[in-house]
């Protein structure tokens, strides 16, 4: 299969609402597509060996050189990260660090389309990380940025049982000490309609750009 458009997941959270609304773009490309979940590969950070300077490959005994050549084929890219502890998650940060091997010198990335996905909590960090993101892809990976988008996301305590009587719980932290989750409904990308619709016009952009 040729891979028009590469999605890419740095959650870890099966099905989460990252990987719904990165597949949800690349169905609306309406071209042949590929869904890689980082968290079921192993992709170490960049350990800044420079063995990749001569010829773009990079020689950490891991399952990025393979990635890498679905990411040399594709022609659009759409990442997805999420934001735990105020920061763009490791499995992302990884994988952004790994394209080092692919930019130095020649620079293989330079003109493909791609779209950013951020999920998290508070949105003034996730507009943060956001611009982050946007920055390598144009300013230091050269790529066509079609659209970014940011997903209203969910605190683990909704979710981990232990919410209502844990004295570390993030739902106490952020919502007050008479917070209880029950008062708080999980949020889905699918009901957050705004950025569902957007990911597909996004998507359908991808399709028409390239189908030119």
């Amino acid at each position: 299969m040729n891979i028009h458009v590469l999605g890419i997941s740095g959650s870890p959270v099966k099905n989460s609402n990252t990987d719904r609304l990165v597949k949800a773009v690349l169905e609306a490309s309406e071209l042949e597509s590929e869904f890689v979940k980082l968290s079921s590969i192993t992709v170490r950070p960049c350990l800044a060996c420079k063995k990749c300077v001569q010829d773009n490959i990079c020689k950490v005994k891991d399952d990025f050189p393979e990635l890498a050549e679905k990411v040399k084929q594709a022609k659009a890219l759409v990442i997805g990260a999420y934001v735990p502890y105020g920061q763009i998650d490791g499995f992302t940060k990884a994988f952004l660090e790994r394209l080092w091997s692919l930019r130095h010198v020649n620079n293989l990335l330079r003109g493909k389309l791609c779209a950013t996905i951020v999920t998290g909590l508070m949105p003034d960090i996730c507009d943060n990380v956001s611009k982050a993101v946007a920055t390598e892809m144009k300013e230091y990976e050269r790529m066509d940025l079609v659209g970014q988008l940011i997903v209203q996301g969910n605190l683990p305590c909704l979710t981990c049982g232990e919410g209502d009587s844990c004295e570390m719980s993030g739902l106490k932290m952020i919502y007050g000490e008479d917070a209880k989750t029950s008062d708080y409904k999980y949020s889905r990308v699918e009901d957050q309609k705004d950025v569902w619709e957007e990911a597909k016009q996004i998507g359908r952009l991808i399709g028409e750009r390239l189908k030119v």
